[in-house]
């Protein structure tokens, strides 16, 4: 645990909670991409069964709990719950194109062919693109409300955070994970858009919009 890990981790959590608020308080799952939220979903399902093997600390046990416990029940939310105010017409990534290609790259590209490391590496590889169907939705409708973009950019800055943290261990440590690294480079670069974005528009009490 370092500084920079911390800081993602609570700039993810942070994301997650904004997310939760605003479906329930606004009682809507308008502008939010429900595919982006299902990938999400297989991220945390694939990289956590370690919960059934291996123990590290309570902290890393809690926070693999939360995020599949939240991710399942955004999902409840936005297809159950909350179901008219669901976007699909905007909502129209196919994720297969996602799926198929990090399927493929988690069986060819990974540390050791076990189910469990496959799998991790798999969740690796589509978090780093889970976030397009959101991105290419607010495209769509050419804006996203300023609840949504403080979500999306914490998530972005978690990612971000993680890239300083993969620094740090590497030069305190002597460690790095080239998968994790190279994983998250791609997901912080998908963001940069958005990222200048809201710091010249949403920072500024201006609505978020995205080019078409």
């Amino acid at each position: 645990m370092n500084i920079f890990r911390l800081a993602g981790d609570l700039s993810h959590l942070l994301a997650i909670i904004i997310l939760l608020v605003k479906i329930w308080k606004t009682r809507s799952c308008a502008g939010i991409s429900g595919r982006s939220q299902i990938l999400f979903a297989l991220v945390y399902t694939t990289r956590y069964l370690d919960l059934f093997t291996t123990f590290i600390s309570l902290y890393n046990t809690a926070m693999k709990i939360f995020f599949i416990a939240t991710s399942y029940a955004t999902i409840y939310l936005m297809y159950v719950k909350f179901k008219a105010t669901y976007d699909h017409n905007h909502d129209t990534f196919r994720i297969e194109f996602l799926l198929i290609p990090v399927t493929i790259l988690g069986l060819l590209v990974n540390h050791d062919f076990t189910p469990l490391e496959v799998l991790w590496t798999f969740s690796i590889y589509l978090e780093s693109v889970a976030i397009l169907p959101q991105l290419f939705m607010v495209s769509k409708t050419g804006e996203a409300e300023t609840i949504t973009s403080h979500y999306l950019f914490c998530l972005g800055l978690y990612r971000a955070l993680y890239i300083f943290n993969w620094i740090y261990r590497y030069y305190f440590e002597g460690f790095y994970d080239m998968i994790a690294i190279v994983a998250g480079v791609v997901q912080t670069v998908l963001y940069c858009d958005f990222f200048y974005l809201y710091i010249t528009r949403v920072i500024k009490g201006k609505a978020l919009k995205l080019p078409a």
